[in-house]
């Protein structure tokens, strides 16, 4: 994408908002050089950290701190770039973007530096993202993940799958622009192991992708069950505190409990839900509908069965979603004296959220069904759009494997542009304002 040079300047806080040690205003555009010489006195020395005042119009300071001078394109939106480090203090800021904005510049937009980036080549698309997914991480897995992103790799996949693909469309152009040549170059060895090489590359991006997508979103876990089986015990030995109120009391809870734990990396966000029966108090009712709306939500579920009276289901009497992932808990392993771990040949786990038992085997479970099993120096970070993205991709690339068994060397070319098309999408080589617009909102203002 070439360079889209702005010709107003941006100004925005790149600290939180409130009392702080250090507070940084960043100006972005062609009159940055300008507001340097009138708000410091001169155009500090590039790259180098300056120590001097911030002046108001009347000469007056407002602050002291440091100021980074950065000349573009070498900067991180490609233009010229001033950063303004002083002390942290809602005030402060305040009066300084008053006097950059009083200067020529205006309010930056959220994610408006970040998109300046983009558009002048300083990043791609995933790359502009993964600075979002990394101030959101929710974990050291996810951390780097996303940092992993950041540095490129995400894009190098991508890219390398459309090269892969681009040798495939010139195969395929050949036999197109040389029909009355001897050799059927549809049907030549060379381009089936070709297809082939995509079709793996297609398989592992898409695996890599989705593992990112659960690192970034995390993935919610709803436990449900009848009152007194042991949800509350089971959320509090998960998370390693006394999260949720656990009595001997059957229906103690009647709301939700939300808590997030670090499972091996992946951000789980545990609900425990009001026990599953059906009664005349009102409160419980309120407390048993909402567990059927989070279980309509939920990524997957934990039905938490009594060990100790394992006959009645847990879900008499209600109707769980169809679709929804499941894995039985048979708690209290403790009290019957079974082992603790995977039942062979069900789906169901015995566990004591009382001293632990099982608790590892239902980590290992619960990641093995989510499909979560990433290395944490090759993983990546990646969004929903990613996938549906991906999955256009692939499809449009089936759909020329069929064309190329049917013989049909123009349709195959066609299906090729498509599914390279939708990668481009990807990384932001073809994408429409309003998708950038949606991607850019969801930055912090200042990024």
């Amino acid at each position: 994408m070439a360079g889209h040079l702005q010709q107003d300047t941006i100004a925005a806080r790149a600290t939180p908002a409130g009392r702080g040690g250090v507070g940084i205003v960043r100006v972005s555009g062609p009159l940055a050089a300008a507001i340097a010489g009138q708000l410091l006195g001169k155009l500090p020395a590039p790259r180098y950290a300056t120590y001097a005042s911030f002046i108001d119009s009347d000469a007056v300071p407002i602050d002291s701190g440091i100021a980074l001078w950065f000349p573009g394109p070498n900067s991180f939106t490609g233009e010229d770039v001033l950063e303004l480090q002083g002390h942290g203090g809602d005030l402060v800021i305040d009066l300084l973007l008053e006097r950059v904005t009083g200067l020529g510049a205006r309010l930056a937009e959220p994610g408006e530096f970040s998109k300046r980036a983009f558009l002048n080549d300083k990043l791609d698309l995933t790359q502009a993202e993964a600075i979002v997914d990394l101030i959101d991480s929710g974990s050291r897995m996810a951390a780097r993940a996303a940092q992993r992103s950041l540095q490129g790799e995400f894009s190098k996949a991508v890219f390398e799958l459309n090269d892969r693909i681009t040798e495939l469309r010139v195969h395929v152009e050949a036999a197109i622009d040389f029909p009355d040549e001897d050799i059927d170059f549809l049907s030549d060895a060379a381009l089936q192991a070709r297809v082939e090489v995509v079709d793996t590359a297609f398989t592992e991006l898409a695996r890599a992708a989705r593992e990112g997508c659960l690192l970034r979103d995390g993935v919610t876990l709803v436990l449900a069950g009848k009152p007194n089986a042991g949800k509350s015990s089971l959320l509090n030995a998960l998370v390693g505190y006394a999260a949720a109120i656990v009595t001997d009391v059957p229906g103690t809870t009647r709301d939700l409990v939300k808590e997030r734990v670090d499972l091996d990396g992946l951000p789980l966000h545990i609900i425990d839900t009001a026990g599953l029966r059906v009664s005349d108090n009102v409160v419980e009712q309120e407390g048993v509908r909402r567990t059927l709306e989070q279980l309509q939500q939920a990524d997957i579920a934990l039905l938490i069965i009594d060990g100790t009276n394992p006959s009645e289901p847990a879900e008499q009497g209600f109707v769980l979603p169809p679709d929804l992932q499941i894995i039985k808990v048979l708690n209290k392993c403790d009290l019957t004296g079974e082992s603790a771990g995977v039942v062979p040949n069900t789906d169901a786990i015995r566990v004591s959220a009382l001293t632990g038992a099982g608790l590892p085997e239902l980590r290992s479970l619960l990641k093995q069904k989510l499909g979560f099993m990433p290395s944490e120096t090759g993983s990546i970070t990646a969004r929903r759009r990613h996938l549906v993205k991906l999955e256009e991709a692939r499809k449009a690339f089936d759909d020329g494997r069929l064309r190329l068994a049917e013989g049909s060397g123009e349709l195959l070319a066609d299906d090729l542009l498509r599914s390279q098309n939708a990668l481009a999408d990807i990384t932001g080589e073809f994408t429409s304002d309003d998708l950038l617009g949606e991607i850019f909102a969801n930055f912090c203002i200042g990024k």
